[in-house]
């Protein structure tokens, strides 16, 4: 069966021309031109990635896509945020709430659907493999992509995800960003550098629970980030 996506948008025009292009290539295509209608898709049936607008007649897309990320059936959606507004501010914005990767307008139908092949690719069950590694109350579990803090899932996107799984193979190891980006080479964020610093906020909120215990994530000024071995910070973090 292809693979389902759902794309909200309130440009008719564009939707059909984007839901006809990624037709031709595989995709079954879902249309829905407002949140109300997108809710109630997303209700009714289960869909593979989300390609969201920010301005939609009835709100903003942002809201639906914090939604989407406090419900555990949605949390680890591939979601795809489009936007005519390109400035960086609300890039960061749209990260920062949960999206996966973040197209401005206008776009080319090939970038749009490159972006959602490496999205699903990172999610298909034929790239995960049975290894868990541990440290202390944290898993990682990259056969079901998921952290795990003392049992409990913790919620990260699809992204944030491999962002952690790159420093955590390399614990105690200082990573450039320069590092880091090439790790994840093929990742739809992989030239925007400042993503990795805004993901590494929230992977800290998911991971960091207890401010009594030592950071496991560590920032070292002027050189990376650092994935601590144990719980404690011979590290000064930032």
């Amino acid at each position: 069966m292809s693979e389902h996506i759902l794309l909200i948008d309130d440009d008719l025009r564009l939707s059909a021309m984007v839901g006809d292009y990624l037709r031709s290539h595989g995709y079954q295509v879902s249309s829905a031109p407002t949140l109300s209608a997108g809710r109630e898709l997303l209700a009714r049936q289960a869909v593979d990635a989300l390609v969201l607008d920010l301005m939609l007649p009835d709100g903003d897309g942002l809201d639906l896509c914090r939604e989407l990320r406090s419900a555990s059936r949605t949390r680890a959606l591939p979601l795809l945020m489009l936007s005519a507004r390109g400035e960086p501010t609300d890039r960061i914005v749209g990260l920062e709430v949960g999206a996966d990767d973040y197209l401005p307008k206008p776009f080319e139908p090939r970038e749009l659907l490159a972006r959602l092949r490496a999205l699903l690719r990172r999610t298909s069950p034929a790239a995960q493999d049975d290894d868990v590694w541990r440290f202390g109350r944290l898993e990682i579990d990259a056969g079901l992509r998921q952290a795990r803090l003392a049992g409990q899932p913790c919620e990260l996107t699809s992204y944030q995800f491999d962002l952690l799984s790159v420093l955590a193979q390399h614990p105690g190891r200082v990573l450039s960003r320069d590092h880091i980006m090439d790790a994840l080479k093929g990742h739809p964020l992989e030239a925007y550098d400042r993503s990795i610093d805004v993901h590494i906020s929230r992977i800290r909120a998911a991971i960091e629970d207890d401010p009594k215990e030592p950071k496991r994530i560590l920032t070292v000024r002027g050189a990376g980030y650092v994935f601590a071995k144990k719980q404690d910070a011979d590290i000064e973090a930032a």
